[in-house]
């Protein structure tokens, strides 16, 4: 009895340490990829640069922000310059980011300099 009762606790443990794992590395990834117009001011990419940091500061479902501009030495970025990478915990947290109106503002800053957008959303676990 006591050795079923230890076998029980002990898958009972694994199935807990998977479930909490599986929920903690899931994410849902927006990747937005930027280039911008040939006459585009050097301080207009910097304002758009900023506001897009900024929005983790006025949006609370987006959970992490990274960024950065292309250094790839392989060409292949077809005049892309900035990978924005955007974390959200659910498809909903997504939901309110989109239609949000500080994200709308930053859309209007970025659309008079903006030649090209790419994005691409997906589930990542690790």
């Amino acid at each position: 009895m006591l050795k079923k009762l230890f076998f029980a606790t002990i898958l009972l443990s694994f199935s807990v340490l998977i479930s909490c794992n599986s929920k903690e590395t899931k994410m849902l990834r927006h990747v937005v990829l930027f280039k911008f117009k040939d006459d585009a001011k050097p301080e207009q990419v910097k304002a758009v640069e900023d506001a897009f940091r900024a929005l983790p500061s006025k949006i609370k479902e987006i959970k992490d922000l990274e960024w950065g501009t292309n250094n790839s030495p392989e060409g292949l970025n077809e005049g892309l310059t900035h990978c924005f990478f955007v974390t959200f915990a659910s498809e909903a947290d997504r939901a309110v980011y989109l239609p949000h109106p500080d994200h709308k503002a930053f859309g209007a800053l970025l659309t008079p300099i903006l030649d090209k957008v790419v994005v691409v959303d997906y589930w990542a676990a690790k």
